[in-house]
């Protein structure tokens, strides 16, 4: 599965994109989260607070309760703002 990042979870994570096979158990996006939180500091930095960060599946957004199976590509945005 392909992982791209977007803005200060990029920047935080120290990578644009990478592509990681998934343990079992990580079923959900939620899952997903908690997961790349525990592989680092820049991740879990990036992922401090993972209820803020918005997720597309495929170019879909989704909720954190979204499975992951058949997925090919997951984006992590940090929440929008301006106007």
């Amino acid at each position: 599965m392909r992982l791209i990042y977007f803005a200060w979870v990029r920047e935080r994570i120290g990578k644009p994109q990478e592509d990681v096979e998934l343990p079992a158990g990580v079923d959900t996006v939620a899952d997903l989260l908690r997961w790349l939180k525990a592989r680092g500091d820049g991740y879990e930095l990036a992922l401090q607070f993972p209820e803020v960060i918005r997720v597309a599946i495929d170019h879909e957004h989704v909720e954190h309760g979204q499975r992951l199976e058949g997925a090919r590509e997951v984006a992590l945005f940090p929440p929008m703002t301006g106007g």
